[in-house]
C-alpha cells in the first residue's frame, strides 16, 4: 500500500495516543502496542511535549523508536504505520 492510500485511510482515524509533557519516552510502549494491533495509529503532540523540537523531529524520533514509518504530520498530529 502506498503512502497516499495510507494518508486517505488515516484521515478518518481518531487520535489514540497523546504525547504530553512527559515526552515521547512515555508513549513508546503504548504506540508500540497499538501498532501491533492495527497498522495505522494517529498521535497528537501537545505543545508541552516538544521541548524546543518541531513536530516533525519529535514524530520522526518516535517512529524510529517503535520501528514504524511516519506517514505524515499535520498540525500537531502525526500518523504512524507498521
Amino acid at each position: 500500500m502506498n503512502t497516499q492510500d495510507l494518508r486517505k485511510q488515516a484521515h478518518d482515524l481518531d487520535v489514540t495516543v497523546w504525547v504530553g509533557k512527559s515526552g515521547i519516552e512515555a508513549v513508546v510502549g503504548e504506540l508500540n502496542d497499538q501498532l501491533g494491533e492495527r497498522n495505522l495509529v494517529k498521535a497528537k503532540f501537545l505543545r508541552a511535549s516538544l521541548g524546543g523540537t518541531t513536530i516533525d523531529e519529535a514524530a520522526a524520533d518516535l517512529a524510529e523508536r517503535v520501528n514504524a514509518e511516519l506517514i505524515e504530520t499535520r498540525g500537531k498530529t502525526a500518523v504512524f504505520h507498521r
